[in-house]
């Protein structure tokens, strides 16, 4: 694999992209529902992963498509608002679910 596959990576649009890209199983209904979800967390898993191994590699892209299918696989057995992956579910039970605007725009 290139170099820039990472590159190549920022163009992909869609959860479907992602897959196809890193040579992953998924089950399509799954990704239809929660593909956000599924994103997110794979957003945060890369996000630690760059830390833990910076420089673009094979074992970089391993690890990568690695961290999609254990993002796929957190919502297979679990829900959304169990993997509390978004502010409207991490609020307290008594609490009502709210984001403010200014967190949804970009700085």
């Amino acid at each position: 694999m290139s170099d820039d596959w990472e590159d190549t990576m920022q163009d992909l649009e869609s959860a479907e992209d992602f897959f196809a890209f890193f040579g992953v199983e998924f089950d399509p209904h799954l990704v239809r529902v929660n593909r956000l979800h599924i994103l997110q967390r794979f957003h945060d898993n890369l996000t630690l992963l760059r830390t833990a191994m910076p420089e673009a590699s094979a074992d970089r892209f391993q690890a990568y498509a690695e961290q999609l299918a254990a993002a796929h696989a957190d919502f297979a057995r679990s829900t959304p608002k169990q993997e509390k992956i978004f502010r409207v579910f991490q609020s307290l039970p008594d609490e009502p679910a709210f984001v403010p605007l200014a967190a949804l725009t970009r700085h």
